[in-house]
């Protein structure tokens, strides 16, 4: 028990009153007093506006306040101090969170408030600015929850002084519960209501008004599941069914994403839509968590693109080698690109919190628009009443106008003329009193023409609005016909995606990692690189390229290994062959679909070119490669795991690479051409293999003045031909002048390593060197700078014999396959 102190004693007499209390009965009594109070007050929303106290007197603080949407912005700070000052007993803190949630987009399906400035991010990763530096007015559709709330539409009440009035509930011209959800937590119990689309709320209501037996599947039909403002996808609809039957449930909310190839071709996760409250710094965050714990494997990058043009845009690009659909699968598992949604259907009827189905709420909301139609109805009745009485009254002063202006010229005073009129022309005080208060320049004929219309008007209205008050099934039908023209003016499109497998995965079961598979590198005329192989759901890669692209290397290799490519400076570098991008096998070897320029890959100098490709297997017998100074080199395949770039030659001073090629079998044939039309041939097992440091050994014996100026490896197995064009050392290049001549590579005989070779083509008049030499398998595909096809002249039998006119110059000839 606890005894209440008595006061200190004073001069004055007092009489000691001591009152037992029992403490339990005192908390029970004060605690249940203070969850009422949190409950019908504060936390949870009105089932028929759909609103809490404070997001009820925040609008109607605005409308009052005139802050329409056709007039200025006014600064948030002068709207909360008007909110806090008139009806809200609590902090500005509240007050200003309900105006920032009522104002963003990606909070609410359909804003109440149209904010100026910054009302923060999506999941609040950037907090709102201060309410002195934002600015707020109504959007159009908040002036629907207070359209007619001047009709005696709905009940007012003393706010917490008793010096104000304000509603208990707004008129809500549309399902404003379902459309914008509601979230809040009381004492013992919360509510947690997502938003809904405008256009299926108001389907279902309207059926409900028309079959008000209608069944939860028949609503169901047109509200098929929530619709929130950040879309995703809603993946499981048995939490939707299970809410809108009990109004209890659970469902998933998945991000939208889609694959794209990034401009760097590599293959990249978009993220477009997050789910409900979830903003990308969180999303951010726990990506790079997972990535930094290795708990997730083959992300690279991670950035964040979105912005005001484009809206939401998280790339998460994948390294090669993994599959990015296994990639999300797991994201959705680990990160909060998909979470839960707990529906609790928990809203104040009548005072009371009740968990609500679907069905119900339309009910309860319907009931509203019922109540407030019929109000309405009656108010406006009895103001077109009141105003056809006074109409009345002023026709019969107008018919008898000068009797009536008599009748005010002999009275004594206001009163005496008013008891007058009515004794005469048998009126009322009211109507009495307003033809005394009518200036005479309203008793014209034209006016009497203007008061009949205005009695015509008012008898058609009040009939109309009596026959609504009269007629249930025109009351019914009045407000969904008022429902509909708000669908009309305010719907929009649904932005969720509704996925009714709920244990579904996304794609079907595929591994993380790329499997290791075999594949062909290609290296085009123009300079592209690409595999072949494609795997399950990777690609081509699109992009400018040329038409032909005659490829003039290809080796084997397998998708998670790499290759070597070799340059004109004598250097071989790795590359991984995961990183290069795929075609289609059909295309190879001739006419790859696509491909990246090597520049992608590797640093070339700015006269360094890419030669050939290398299969980097240490049990070839080797590469071999002819300098423009007439030396030859095989080199051995020693090449060491942890160095990515490696030199393939000493080159002497101003020599460089010419040609270089991948041995297959160490039997292939070595074919120099020379600028003076010289060919020699000679077997690959002619040149002892070397280190990778050695300068090589002398492979044809140059003539003054001339250079080598193409080195090819040629199988002896395989039908082969000799390219050759002849033309002017002063001409310009791509001229297209001089002759060409396609000669059968076996009517060249074999000559030993480090000697002149033999003629393989004649120079005419004005000709005296070779532009373009090439010697390889046939059929042979010749191609200008660009990758263009270019036909070859016909088959020359003649060994040393002259070529024939060059129709187009060309720049690479490569086999076919």
């Amino acid at each position: 028990m606890a005894r209440r102190s008595a006061p200190q004693e004073t001069d004055e007499p007092f009489e000691e009153r001591i009152v037992e209390i029992d403490v339990t009965e005192e908390m029970s009594n004060s605690y249940l007093e203070y969850s009422y109070s949190v409950i019908y007050s504060r936390a949870l929303p009105d089932a028929r506006d759909g609103l809490k106290p404070v997001h009820r007197r925040v609008l109607y603080q605005m409308n009052e306040m005139g802050l329409r949407p056709d007039r200025g912005f006014v600064k948030s700070a002068r709207v909360v101090g008007e909110v806090m000052g008139r009806l809200h007993p609590h902090g500005d803190g509240p007050i200003y969170d309900t105006l920032v949630r009522m104002a963003q987009p990606f909070s609410m399906r359909l804003p109440l408030v149209d904010g100026h400035g910054n009302f923060g991010s999506l999941g609040n990763d950037d907090p709102p600015a201060a309410m002195r530096y934002t600015e707020a007015r109504l959007t159009p559709a908040s002036l629907l929850m207070t359209a007619d709330i001047d009709e005696d539409t709905v009940d007012f009440g003393p706010n917490y002084d008793g010096q104000e009035t304000e509603p208990e509930v707004l008129p809500a011209a549309f399902p404003n519960l379902l459309v914008n959800g509601a979230a809040g937590i009381a004492v013992g119990m919360a509510t947690n209501m997502p938003p809904h689309n405008l256009g299926e709320v108001v389907a279902a209501a309207r059926h409900l008004i028309k079959k008000p037996e209608a069944t939860l599947q028949e609503l169901m039909r047109m509200v098929p599941g929530p619709d929130l403002p950040t879309g995703g996808r809603i993946v499981g609809l048995d939490g939707v069914r299970d809410a809108y039957e009990t109004g209890r449930g659970v469902f998933r909310i998945r991000a939208a994403a889609h694959m794209e190839t990034l401009p760097n071709r590599r293959k990249g996760i978009v993220v477009t839509e997050l789910p409900y409250n979830v903003g990308p710094e969180r999303v951010i965050a726990k990506v790079k968590e997972l990535v930094q714990n290795k708990k997730i494997l083959g992300i690279s990058d991670l950035k964040d693109l979105t912005d005001r043009a484009n809206g939401l845009r998280l790339v998460i690009e994948v390294k090669n080698g993994f599959n990015p659909e296994a990639i999300l699968e797991q994201l959705y598992k680990l990160t909060p690109l998909e979470e839960s949604f707990g529906i609790n259907n928990v809203a104040l009827v009548d005072g009371q919190p009740l968990t609500l189905g679907l069905k119900e709420l339309l009910e309860v909301y319907l009931d509203h628009r019922f109540e407030v139609v019929r109000r309405r109805s009656e108010y406006r009745r009895r103001k077109r009443s009141d105003r056809m009485h006074l109409v009345d009254g002023l026709l019969i002063a107008l018919l008898n106008i000068d009797a009536v202006i008599q009748t005010i010229r002999t009275s004594e005073n206001a009163a005496n003329a008013r008891e007058r009129l009515m004794a005469q022309f048998e009126l009322t005080e009211v109507q009495a009193n307003y033809i005394l208060d009518t200036p005479l320049r309203r008793l014209t004929r034209f006016d009497r023409l203007e008061l009949e219309t205005e009695k015509e008007k008012l008898a058609r209205e009040i009939a109309e609005l009596t026959a609504i008050l009269e007629s249930d099934a025109l009351l019914r039908r009045t407000v969904s016909d008022e429902l509909a023209k708000v669908a009309k003016d305010f719907a929009t499109p649904r932005r969720t995606v509704l996925l009714e497998a709920a244990d579904a995965p996304l794609t079907a079961t595929v591994p993380l990692e790329v499997q290791d598979a075999p594949c062909r590198v290609l290296l085009s005329s123009t300079g592209l690189l690409a595999r072949t192989g494609p795997l399950e759901g990777d690609d081509a890669v699109d992009g400018p390229r040329a038409r032909h692209d005659a490829v003039v290397s290809a080796v084997a290799g397998t998708l998670r290994g790499d290759i070597g490519v070799l340059t004109s400076a004598g250097r071989l570098v790795r590359i991984s062959v995961i990183d290069l991008p795929s075609v289609p096998a059909t295309a190879a070897p001739v006419n790859p679909a696509g491909g990246a320029p090597v520049s992608e890959f590797l640093d070339l100098a700015a006269d360094e070119k890419v030669l050939c490709l290398s299969t980097l297997d240490p049990q070839s017998p080797g590469v071999a490669l002819g300098t423009l100074q007439g030396v030859v080199k095989r080199v051995v395949p020693d090449f060491p795991a942890n160095k990515d770039e490696f030199e393939m030659i000493a080159l002497k001073a101003g020599d460089r690479v010419v040609g270089a090629a991948e041995l297959r079998t160490g039997q292939e044939d070595l074919a120099f051409l020379t600028t003076d039309a010289q060919l020699l041939k000679f077997s690959a097992d002619q040149v002892r293999p070397q280190g990778r440091p050695a300068a090589g050994m002398a492979g044809i014996k140059l003539a003054e003045g001339a250079s080598v100026l193409a080195f090819t490896v040629v199988d002896p197995e395989r039908d082969a031909v000799v390219v050759t064009v002849a033309g002017s050392r002063d001409a310009l290049p791509g001229t297209g002048t001089g002759t060409a001549k396609v000669t059968p590579y076996q009517l060249y005989p074999s000559k030993g390593r480090a000697t002149g070779g033999v003629r393989c083509q004649r120079f005419l008049r004005g000709e005296d060197t070779l532009v373009f030499a090439w010697a390889g398998a046939t059929p042979a595909h010749a191609a200008d700078e660009a990758g263009n096809p270019v036909d070859l002249p016909p088959l020359d039998p003649r060994r040393d014999g002259s070529g024939s006119p060059l129709r187009k110059a060309f720049a690479a000839v490569a086999p076919g396959a």
